[in-house]
């Protein structure tokens, strides 16, 4: 039954992280909302599977070593491609940019 609970967790991060790259004005805000539909949503669909699947343990251990590399590669990839996207010129629509403070 639990495993219900993060598949369900795992759609609504997904449809609300795809709401936000489609709403949000500039690419940082889209990029932000993009890694948290990645992680949390892959993570918890991942742990569903984990609970839920008949394989052997090896293979939900598999999915639960995913869910934690996600985790742990998925917002540096995000830094990357932000700082990335700033060096190459992209400003971001804020009233305080503290990354300029920084690096001048």
């Amino acid at each position: 039954m639990i495993e219900y609970f993060f598949l369900l967790l795992g759609e609504s991060i997904m449809l609300f992280g795809t709401l936000g790259i489609l709403r949000f004005p500039d690419v940082y805000t889209r990029l932000h909302a993009a890694t948290k539909c990645d992680t949390g949503g892959a993570m918890s669909i991942l742990i569903a599977l984990a609970i839920a699947s008949q394989a052997s343990p090896l293979v939900k251990l598999k999915f639960l070593v995913l869910a934690f590399l996600i985790a742990l590669v998925n917002p540096m990839i995000s830094h990357a491609i932000a700082r990335g996207a700033y060096k190459y010129g992209i400003r971001p629509k804020v009233v305080v940019d503290m990354y300029a403070w920084d690096n001048p």
